[in-house]
């Protein structure tokens, strides 16, 4: 591994450990030259995953799309960033655990919008606003009633 600090290519694993998440390996390492510390995440590699769009089209999945629909979803709101990525988390492990090699984009937003109502209503219904592209007001309250109902 490459220290960032001093770019030499060879470092030392001075810790390992499992992850908060489970799905990865925590590694402390030290660089010989420089003397400093960094930490590093080793994570499995998954088989490629196809996300099938609305309109048939297909593309890759890529975390970050969920990442950042979640962060807008919940910006100015009271959520630590650390449930963010708790978050965010635990709606990747339930998409890996379908282990399909393709998964409509609807299956992704039903499991972000779960995830979402346990994390913060209001964002929840700012995500579902977008994705289930409310027309009108009428629509957006009768989701808030859904959820006064609860």
């Amino acid at each position: 591994m490459k220290c960032p600090y001093c770019s030499h290519p060879d470092t030392r694993v001075i810790d390992s450990r499992p992850a908060e998440d489970g799905n990865s390996i925590r590694r402390r390492r030290s660089c010989d030259v420089c003397g400093k510390r960094f930490t590093t995440y080793e994570k499995v590699e998954t088989i490629p995953l196809t996300i099938i769009k609305k309109d048939n089209t297909r593309e890759q999945y890529n975390r970050d799309k969920i990442e950042n629909g979640v962060i807008r979803a919940c910006y100015k709101r009271p959520v630590p960033t650390g449930e963010i990525q708790k978050a965010v988390e635990r709606i990747e492990t339930k998409i890996f655990r379908l282990e399909e090699k393709e998964i409509p984009s609807s299956t992704i937003g039903e499991i972000v919008m779960d995830e979402l109502k346990n994390l913060d209503e209001v964002a929840y219904v700012r995500f579902a606003s977008v994705y289930r592209e409310f027309k009108d007001v009428s629509t957006f309250m009768a989701e808030i009633k859904k959820m006064m109902d609860r």
